[in-house]
């Protein structure tokens, strides 16, 4: 009897060891990330040495640099898109449209209020991976929370001026593009409430304004490697999915 119960203490040592250290790793990735602002010079190597560890021992919880960076930012993700599902769900009423609109205010203000953060998850290169694994990047939480909104406005019985993966991506990317506007050009100019208006109107332009039939949309050309590449990247995060706030 005891040695089963020293065998089960054993293993959970063992377990809690594992955990230590990949947290271990993962701040030290944190700090590297912070400091070089960039994921450019980051190796396992790096890592280890801030970390305080020997490098193969980093292969026992990541494969590569990309599950590395991966899993450092992905409670960035997943704070920015609870963010977005909370805006969604708070002080809007029952009109969809407004939700999405409180959406697109959400991630403008956490891109303001977290400006390295947002560097590092959006605008800086991340170690490439194939297509098949592209599905599995953490920002499919944030295209999940503005796949739900575009849903919930569908359900409401709002056409959509394109499908909806398409809405999703189009007011993902304006978002963003008002965003690397601010950081390359203007800098510290005030541009928050051309940026709010901006990007309700980017949301409004997306869903009508009142409910309709919904539209006959032409069959999406195959596209380019890079679109496939794109629609793989939207299509994560389905599996965990922010739920829509219910019509009042």
């Amino acid at each position: 009897m005891s040695g089963a119960g020293s065998e089960r203490r054993q293993g959970r040592n063992v377990r809690g060891q594992g955990e230590r250290l990949r947290g271990t790793i993962l701040a030290a990735v944190g700090r590297l990330l912070g400091e070089w602002g960039s994921a450019e010079k980051l190796t396992m190597r790096a890592v280890a040495k801030e970390a305080g560890i020997s490098a193969p021992s980093i292969y026992l919880h990541f494969p590569d640099k990309a599950a590395l960076v991966w899993a450092a930012l992905a409670d960035e993700y997943a704070e920015l898109a609870r963010r977005l599902a909370e805006a969604g769900a708070s002080g809007t009423g029952g009109d969809p449209r407004a939700r999405l609109r409180a959406q697109a205010h959400a991630y403008l203000r956490y891109a303001a209020e977290y400006p390295g953060q947002y560097r590092l998850m959006f605008e800086t290169p991340q170690p490439h991976v194939g297509p098949a694994r592209i599905t599995g990047h953490p920002a499919g939480r944030v295209s999940a929370a503005f796949r739900a909104a575009f849903r919930a406005c569908e359900e409401a019985g709002h056409r959509l001026s394109v499908p909806l993966p398409q809405a999703a991506q189009t007011l993902w990317a304006g978002l963003h593009g008002l965003i690397s506007l601010d950081h390359s050009i203007f800098g510290d100019e005030s541009t928050e409430e051309m940026n709010r208006s901006l990007a309700e109107g980017l949301a409004d332009s997306l869903v009508a304004p009142e409910p309709g039939p919904a539209p006959a949309f032409r069959s999406a050309p195959a596209g380019t490697p890079a679109s496939r590449r794109i629609s793989q990247l939207i299509a994560a995060g389905d599996e965990e999915e922010p739920k829509a706030a219910p019509d009042a």
